[in-house]
């Protein structure tokens, strides 16, 4: 039996719980320009074992990112919810980063969809650590959900 940590083949999707699967949808939909792959209700009987609520019934999309990986967006029917507080220092909030090749422009894109940026001016250039001259910026997304973006440092020149 292999070690679990060789079992791991990388990241399969992201599951974000949503108030509204067609506000999240709007989001998605508009920021990356292509509809989800796939929306549906998620009903089966072994998805209450799985999440643990009985008889559950989720709307579900699943929208793929640019260059891999799947984001699947989760709508929870006739259980109560309560919002998360949207404070990234809080245990437990969790963001997405998406690396870009420009993070002004995407920033700009993913405001004009709707996205409440954390500094309103825009992506911060990094100053120091193993990331100087990176660009980064956090938006709040539906749900309180962060979305990061991650420019990485231009490449040094060779001689």
């Amino acid at each position: 039996m292999p070690e679990a940590i060789d079992a791991i083949e990388g990241v399969h999707h992201i599951g974000m719980s949503v108030a509204s699967l067609q506000a999240a949808l709007d989001f998605w939909e508009g920021f990356l320009g292509r509809p989800a792959r796939w929306t549906t209700v998620l009903d089966r009987p072994y998805l209450s074992r799985v999440v643990g609520y009985p008889g559950i019934a989720i709307k579900a999309a699943f929208v793929d990112l640019p260059g891999g990986g799947v984001i699947e967006l989760l709508d929870y029917q006739a259980v109560e919810r309560s919002a998360n507080d949207d404070a990234t220092a809080n245990p437990g909030n969790v963001h997405l980063c998406l690396k870009v090749s420009d993070a002004r422009a995407t920033w700009q894109r993913a405001v004009s969809c709707g996205a409440r940026p954390i500094s309103a001016d825009g992506p911060v250039a990094i100053d120091g650590g193993p990331n100087i001259g990176a660009q980064a910026a956090y938006l709040r997304i539906h749900d309180g959900i962060t979305l990061e973006l991650f420019q990485p440092p231009p490449k040094a020149a060779t001689s």
